[in-house]
């Protein structure tokens, strides 16, 4: 909790003044009955009216300005904890963006999206609490204590009997409920994944009639949380009866007690009324801060899992001293390249090397697992290779800033993604102060340009989230031009024509061919058709390049090209 404390340094002073507020609020509240006491004691008792109205006056103006200081307190602590969450937000946000794919694997998508969220708001709670009782029940426990002796030394022993017994309920609720609220929080995490992957997957779950299923594997995880949040409450409900029976002994103990001292002439009626106005003060500080621990488990079980987040080192960090070419030209070498995900036992790509020069076209094919995708990950940083370099411009990619290498590459990933918006705006996105024209250009180069004149709105037409309401050719087109408005000196293209006809992939192959004449051109594919013309074809099997060079001498050479273009294309069809 102390390590994010520091996000809260920028509302220092709206801090300050809700402490200060708190303050004369508690002043405020300890100073009203030893004025009650007063006007019973000395107004009351001699008759003396204008006495009365007098502190009655006060009264009224100490009581006022307590509710003025209330309302300011609470004003500026609620500001200080929203601007503190929101900063707080902010860098969970931008942290996240630094890292590598494998810290989103170590984490999960779900898990990042609860402690954003979720955790925050828990910790933003906790904010405004701590502000609001935290500062103010001390103030009030010690005052009141205070005054308490001040009226009546002896009969303030009753709270050396009751006010133990609440701390220590205090601090058995604490003990038990913070392992309780850790679990809840990783079993929030647990459920939105689940629910994630249902609204994701919903097509697929609906084709293989698995919604049954889906909603009883929801169902229990639900029911898990549901149980421990049970579990939780059933530990919390008893705390406010308890608490409520000791406040209620500690004043039938004060009014008993005293009452026997009034009756005996050493206490008067005013100061026992006043004592007890303190014992109950005491007793709701306490009570105060027993909510604050109440709650505390569950924000430090977030804070925990914040500070887990904040304090990942992503493995892929800008270098030292980085090399900052002037231009990037294109050259593309893997000099023995391997590389094993994390967690995994064996290399997914071993020992590859090959060149990629500008002006040239590089296709990448292979069977399902081979490594094709995981080259062009490497090749834009997405990981770091376990031994062997990248190099660009003979410069190894550990040396360049992300920025100044990813900006050199336009990326049309298998998995189309398009962002809600227009169709502009998705176009644009990777270069945004692009004209009109260029978005027009690449549109046209991506086959694209003839169903966005047809929708109502053209190039303004909305985008629904992930391109809902566009066919998969459509998304893959739109993703297509998005890379080549880019104008980028690397062009990776990951089996991004799979889902265009062989008319339109023809085209769109011929156009981006026309574009990327002096760029380097990196295409993973799945169909013969797709890599025949490249300039050069390597050949994957597990992890290994089975072969490298043109269509004709690979089909030769090549046991593992010639049994695919076999499985894809008939006798007749290479002739």
């Amino acid at each position: 909790m102390a390590k994010l404390l520091k996000w809260l340094k920028p509302y220092k002073n709206y801090v300050t003044a809700s402490l200060f507020m708190i303050f004369l609020q508690a002043v405020s509240e300890l100073y009203l009955p030893n004025l009650m006491a007063d006007i019973v004691d000395k107004g009351v008792v001699n008759q003396d009216v204008a006495y009365i109205l007098k502190k009655g006056a006060l009264m009224l103006f100490v009581a006022l300005g307590g509710t003025a200081a209330a309302i300011l307190a609470s004003y500026l602590s609620s500001k200080a904890a929203v601007g503190f969450g929101r900063d707080l937000r902010e860098n969970i946000f931008k942290h996240v963006e630094s890292f590598s794919l494998a810290e989103f694997d170590r984490f999960g998508t779900a898990s990042l999206i609860t402690r954003t969220v979720n955790d925050v708001n828990q910790i933003q709670m906790m904010t405004v609490m701590g502000l609001r009782m935290v500062a103010r029940a001390p103030l009030m426990g010690i005052g009141s204590v205070i005054m308490a002796v001040y009226k009546d030394a002896a009969l303030s022993l009753v709270l050396l009997v009751t006010v133990p017994f609440l701390i220590g309920i205090v601090y058995f609720l604490y003990r038990r409920s913070v392992p309780l609220f850790e679990a809840i929080q990783k079993k929030i995490d647990r459920l939105n994944l689940i629910l994630r992957e249902n609204l994701i997957g919903i097509r697929v779950i609906r084709a293989f009639n698995r919604s049954e299923y889906e909603r009883q594997r929801f169902e229990k995880a639900n029911l898990d949380l549901t149980e421990t949040s049970i579990k939780v409450n059933r530990l919390m409900s008893w705390f406010m009866p308890a608490t409520s029976l000791i406040i209620n002994f500690t004043i039938i103990a004060t009014i008993w007690f005293g009452g026997i001292r009034v009756e005996r002439g050493t206490l008067q009626v005013g100061d026992l009324m006043a004592f007890i106005q303190y014992v109950m003060h005491l007793m709701f500080s306490l009570m105060m801060m027993s909510m604050v621990f109440v709650m505390l488990p569950r924000a430090y079980a977030s804070a925990s899992r914040i500070n887990e987040v904040l304090e990942t080192v992503p493995e892929i960090k800008e270098p030292e001293d980085p090399v900052e070419p002037e231009e990037i030209k294109g050259t593309i070498e893997f000099k023995d390249v391997t590389f094993k995900y994390p967690g995994s036992a064996e290399p997914v790509l071993k020992e590859i090397s090959f060149r990629a020069e500008p002006g040239s076209v590089t296709a990448i094919i292979g069977g399902t697992g081979a490594g094709k995708t995981t080259i062009l990950n490497l090749i834009m940083r997405f990981y770091d290779v376990t031994s062997g370099s990248i190099l660009i411009d003979g410069i190894d990619i550990r040396l360049l800033p992300q920025g100044k290498l990813r900006d050199a590459i336009g990326y049309v990933p298998q998995r189309v993604v398009l962002f809600s918006g227009t169709v502009e705006d998705n176009i644009r996105f990777g270069k945004t102060d692009m004209s009109r024209e260029e978005i027009e250009r690449a549109a046209l180069i991506a086959q694209a340009s003839e169903f966005i004149s047809n929708m109502e709105g053209g190039y303004n037409s909305v985008i629904s989230q992930g391109g809902k309401n566009l066919s998969g050719g459509q998304k893959q087109r739109l993703s297509i031009a998005r890379a080549v408005a880019k104008k980028p000196r690397i062009y990776l293209f990951d089996d991004c024509f799979s889902a265009l006809d062989f008319k339109t992939d023809a085209k769109v192959r011929s156009a981006i061919r026309e574009e990327t004449k002096d760029s380097t051109v990196l295409v993973v594919a799945q169909r013969v058709a797709t890599v025949m013309d490249a300039d050069q074809i390597i050949v994957l099997k597990d992890g290994r390049i089975a072969g490298i060079g043109k269509h004709e001498e690979l089909f030769k050479t090549c046991r593992e090209y010639r049994e695919i273009v076999l499985s894809q294309l008939s006798e007749e069809e290479l002739s």
